[in-house]
């Protein structure tokens, strides 16, 4: 039986490069590294980088890293100064900024839980929305 989520690795061109912007930019703790790869963390999370060749995709697929709301402005105004890219404006419940990493990688830092989505489709529920 699963438990849990266990570490997410994303594929990256650049280490060194990848390296900075998970650690100097959005703040994840570096572990180790190696000649293909690094393990970072955030919270709990295991996040491993390894170098690969990308294949870029299109869709919505991201990862939405979870920040509390009384950091949230001040976060997002360090990224933007930064010049960090964003790819998509948040039009769902709770505070979110959507951005891209050096590869192209779709990101989300969000305030906000499944708890405050589920709430939310209450009042506002998708097309179709069928409860489980």
């Amino acid at each position: 039986m699963l438990s849990g989520l266990n570490h997410i690795t994303i594929a990256v061109s650049d280490l060194e490069r990848s390296l900075h912007f998970y650690t100097q930019t959005l703040g994840m703790k570096a572990h180790v590294k190696w000649e293909q790869g690094a393990y970072l963390s955030v919270g709990s999370l295991w996040f491993c980088l390894s170098c690969d060749q990308l294949c870029p995709k299109d869709d919505y697929t991201h990862i939405a890293f979870d920040i509390p709301a009384a950091h949230f402005a001040a976060y997002v105004e360090c990224l933007r100064l930064q010049g960090v890219r964003e790819w998509k404006m948040n039009r769902s419940e709770g505070q979110s900024l959507y951005i891209l990493d050096p590869d192209g990688h779709k990101l989300e830092i969000h305030s906000g839980d499944l708890k405050s989505r589920l709430e939310s489709l209450k009042f506002s529920p998708y097309s179709g929305l069928e409860w489980l």
